[in-house]
């Protein structure tokens, strides 16, 4: 049995190097390949390109690496029309993967998206080419399965294979006691793990830093970055702007980091699943440029960016759709603070964590109801409801011949990347 990947994200490599796991522990003799990243090739998958490398968003950065998009559906095409895999899945990564999908079901290949796009929340037009082009719609989110199905796709609620990865993680107790040993309380700061929205968001991290430190005498700081080039550039926006701050900055340490957190500010994204599983009082910022803040008006069909507060949300869709104030009514039940903006909100960022640092019982109040929705949505076992889907549906698929020839269609893709 012969799977072929197509995995663009970091948070996507991670998800599909468990599936590869579980995959291959159910079946030693399923052949592994395609796109994806380190963790995938890690885990048995053979990689014919390391897609993380080309996680990239908005519109413009598009363009500018359409060639090498192009290259890499047209490398797929080829390999489905000579090797035929007996099935295709995506992972997130919208836009390219759809171009992937097209050319599979060409082949008669039939389609796995496993953790699909939120298509829910900017994209329902969409919806046409999930129908067209997947068989099988492998939902993260309990009200995803209705919402795909209800526009006529084969929809299945699996879970969020997150959850997976964090219950089998295993903390380096040795770091984590020394982040707990300082004096004063420790707030993590998790820039994202994009280079584009470490470059956007830092900034203002550090600038609300500042004011938390004026109002919080002894509090510390530690920066979890991503990877090495992006710790530098977060040693060189501290030593800019924050040198006198007592801020850390850690590579692969965004485990304990949020661990020995008393709270948090992070970049919107799937980090904000790790943040509920550690139950954190979190405020999340996400600054983008003028421009796409006008844009992302007309297409955001949801109030929240956070899959925190989407999980706790009354009204997912609400006829008026604008951004989280913590004034209004509405929004009493987020759990996580959230400014989408286009303006510095440093001030109202650090507001947030002076009143969880310097109020224990507003802190307490937040970490319960964080386990309370924890312990109701925070179960393991995506990665094996996925692994069994697929191999119980092959299992029952008639084996195709071969396509020796094939039509590629003349015009290049047009690539959008996730943002949430």
């Amino acid at each position: 049995m012969k799977i072929f990947f197509s995995v663009g994200e970091p948070s996507g490599d991670l998800h599909g190097a468990n599936l590869v796991r579980e995959l291959r522990r159910r079946r030693p003799d399923c052949e592994c390949v395609g796109y994806g990243g380190p963790r995938m090739a890690a885990a048995g998958c053979e990689l014919h390109e390391d897609l993380t490398k080309l996680a990239v968003m908005w519109f413009l950065r598009v363009l500018l690496n359409i060639h090498k998009f192009w290259n890499l559906v047209c490398r797929a095409d080829r390999y489905f029309r000579h090797h035929r895999p007996d099935a295709v899945v995506l992972i997130d990564y919208p836009g390219f993967n759809w171009w992937i999908a097209r050319r599979a079901k060409v082949h008669g290949i039939p389609v796995f998206y496993y953790g699909v796009p939120q298509l829910w929340a900017w994209g329902g037009w969409r919806i046409k080419k999930m129908r067209r082009f997947v068989d099988h719609v492998l939902c993260k989110l309990p009200f995803e399965e209705a919402w795909y199905r209800d526009r006529g796709c084969n929809a299945t609620f699996v879970g969020h294979p997150y959850f997976d990865q964090l219950r089998a993680e295993r903390l380096d107790e040795a770091f984590l006691e020394r982040l707990r040993g300082g004096a004063g309380p420790l707030v993590a700061i998790l820039p994202g793990s994009r280079t584009q929205e470490v470059k956007s968001n830092l900034v203002y991290f550090l600038k609300a830093a500042r004011i938390v430190r004026q109002e919080v005498p002894g509090v510390r700081f530690a920066v979890a970055s991503f990877k090495a080039s992006q710790a530098e550039l977060a040693r060189k926006a501290v030593a800019a702007t924050a040198a006198d701050l007592p801020i850390e900055i850690h590579v692969g340490r965004t485990a304990e980091i949020i661990e020995a957190a008393d709270c948090t500010m992070a970049v919107s994204g799937s980090v904000s699943l790790e943040l509920l599983y550690h139950a954190k009082p979190t405020v999340i910022l996400y600054y983008i440029s003028r421009l796409a803040y006008f844009v992302q008006a007309f297409f955001r069909k949801v109030r929240y960016i956070t899959l925190v507060n989407l999980l706790t949300a009354s009204d997912l869709f609400p006829k008026r759709v604008a951004t989280y104030d913590p004034a209004a009514p509405e929004d009493a039940q987020v759990l996580m603070p959230e400014y989408l903006t286009c303006e510095d909100r440093s001030r109202r960022v650090a507001e947030h964590l002076v009143e969880w640092l310097m109020r224990p019982e507003r802190r307490a109040a937040r970490v319960a109801q964080l386990v309370a929705l924890r312990d109701r949505v925070g179960h393991g076992g995506a990665s094996v409801r996925a692994a069994d889907y697929i191999l119980d549906t092959l299992a029952g698929a008639a084996a195709k011949p071969l396509r020796t020839h094939t039509a590629f269609g003349a015009g290049a893709p047009t690539v959008v990347a996730d943002a949430a």
